[in-house]
């Protein structure tokens, strides 16, 4: 009776591990980016339309994982949009950290 049980519990929890719209990697990664952000300007890095940009870029990110997310999972065709993006917003970030221009002081 007790295999029965477990097996019927194992069946049923199945369908939930399949159907994910956990993305914790990607999260940790947004939350990150934002960090850089928010510590660019707080160090003179980025001026404050520089920041406002990335912020709107990362604003995109996000929007794409909420509609990724929206059907109750995210397929991994989706999570590899979704982390392209991030790699390229993260460049974006780099950039504009490292080039000429910083806030007036």
């Amino acid at each position: 009776m007790k295999l029965v049980t477990v097996a019927v519990l194992a069946a049923l929890s199945l369908p939930a591990f399949a159907q994910t719209t956990s993305t914790p990697r990607i999260d940790q990664r947004q939350a990150n980016q934002e960090r850089r952000i928010e510590a660019g300007e707080k160090s003179g890095q980025l001026n404050q339309r520089e920041a406002a940009r990335l912020e709107k870029g990362q604003a995109r990110v996000q929007k794409m994982e909420d509609k990724a997310a929206a059907d109750g999972k995210v397929t991994a065709k989706e999570r590899a949009r979704i982390e392209k993006a991030q790699n390229k917003e993260s460049r974006r970030i780099y950039r504009e950290k490292h080039d000429k221009q910083t806030a007036k002081k």
